[in-house]
């Protein structure tokens, strides 16, 4: 049974991977005998990532990529078809909000800067649809492989502050199911194409509107726990072992899922 569970020997594109959480996974496929192409559009991020995950296996090398250029993703998928000969999996990692699509408390949807709504949704959404298209169409000649895309609880319901970031990722959740289903009447049952759902974990992007300068929780943090019935925020490391999962074959009948991974925040009503 332990033999399904694995993915020793396939090779896997991380999108994002100088990032905190691409960095995570990438570090556990490594860890689990994966080969990771690490990809992210800053060279210098990903540089200092490939170097930490060297330490942790010899088969990762580091792919400056754009993951809005589909001239840039298919130059890296030459360069990973002519080293290690196919692609395996796909995490679509990159992504993320940023600031300026971020409402204030006292302002009003209005006031929204329409380029911060084009960046935020265009990273989010093209981010993840530009690399399946590239990537994807190398799976469809193999008859195998596996996508994984990172929706969120901004697509279950509405969060206030981020309507850009929870329009794309709803976007995500359903361009998911559509893959997942093109992907599997068209080339067959090898290819799958899954989501997670990743409920509150602190980083860099969203650290400044969960906790205050002095390290304490903002009022935005109160709510979260409040409707979180594990009553914490996630560990980033606790998303590594469903992907793993999802790309393995013990989820060779799993296809077209968005699975929470939230500590009950989509289950629990607040009441």
């Amino acid at each position: 049974m332990n033999e399904a569970f694995s993915i020793q020997g396939k090779t896997a594109i991380i999108t994002g991977a100088g990032g905190v959480l691409g960095g995570s996974i990438a570090k556990s496929f490594l860890q689990a005998g994966a080969k990771v192409v690490a990809i992210d559009i800053h060279e210098e991020n990903l540089n200092k990532r490939v170097a930490e995950l060297s330490e942790f296996g010899s088969d990762v090398i580091g792919v400056v990529g754009n993951v809005l250029d589909m001239e840039s993703l298919e130059n890296v998928a030459k360069e990973v078809l002519a080293k290690w000969g196919r692609i395996d999996i796909l995490l679509n990692i990159a992504g993320g909000n940023l600031p300026g699509a971020t409402l204030m408390p006292d302002q009003e949807f209005f006031d929204m800067k329409i380029s911060d709504w084009d960046k935020v949704t265009n990273l989010n959404l093209n981010g993840t649809v530009f690399p399946s298209m590239v990537f994807g169409r190398v799976m469809s000649k193999q008859k195998s492989g596996s996508i994984i895309n990172m929706s969120s609880m901004a697509a279950y319901s509405a969060i206030t502050r981020v309507p850009g970031y929870s329009v794309a990722k709803t976007g995500i959740s359903n361009f998911t199911q559509w893959l997942a289903t093109e992907m599997a009447m068209k080339y067959g049952d090898g290819i799958r194409v899954n989501a997670l759902a990743p409920g509150f974990f602190i980083g860099d992007q969203n650290r400044r509107v969960l906790i205050n300068e002095d390290g304490s929780l903002t009022e935005r943090s109160i709510k979260v726990l409040a409707k979180t019935p594990m009553g914490r925020f996630g560990d980033i490391a606790e998303l590594n072992g469903t992907v793993q999962f999802l790309c393995s074959d013990a989820a060779s009948f799993i296809t077209g899922v968005v699975l929470p991974v939230d500590g009950g925040f989509s289950a629990f009503s607040g009441v």
